[in-house]
């Protein structure tokens, strides 16, 4: 029996796929869910670009990832109890973290499904979490589930 489910979501179709099972077990469970993402990083190159407007850059990046927290959120059944976390951390050690602080019992992330070498060398989040989960992980990917649809929030201004 899994109690509270953590799952990691950043916009693509592995973690559309991983929310959907996420869901799915967290109803069939009567569990709570967490959805959890994180602020990418903005690449060192940008700091360097000669009239980089980063205050502009910084608020976009944290907008797309509420963006991506807010579509998630707005896909879990209203009678589910769910939680957000919107993390500035690098993701691989917040989920590590979110585990342990939120007591989670089981974490579900997508994966592109890259291989051992090519998550060797590009460094796979769902690969570490695996290897330093203190709770199971259930890797998820997207060849045949469905893909969740951003929730249409109005014009933009």
């Amino acid at each position: 029996m899994f109690h509270k489910i953590l799952v990691a979501v950043d916009g693509s179709a592995h973690a559309d796929a991983a929310l959907v099972q996420a869901i799915d077990l967290a109803q069939s469970e009567h569990a709570q869910l967490t959805v959890m993402t994180a602020v990418p990083p903005i690449p060192p190159t940008a700091y360097a670009t000669p009239g980089a407007v980063m205050p502009e850059l910084l608020d976009a990046v944290h907008a797309d990832a509420e963006a991506i927290l807010r579509t998630a959120r707005d896909h879990v059944p209203d009678d589910l109890p769910v939680r957000t976390v919107l993390t500035e951390q690098p993701v691989r050690n917040a989920v590590i973290h979110e585990i342990g602080k939120g007591g989670h019992d089981l974490v579900v992330m997508g994966s592109r499904g890259r291989g051992a070498v090519r998550s060797a060398l590009l460094g796979s989040v769902s690969h570490h979490v695996l290897h330093h989960s203190p709770v199971p992980v259930l890797i998820v990917h997207a060849e045949h589930s469905p893909r969740i649809e951003p929730v249409k929030v109005g014009p933009a201004t």
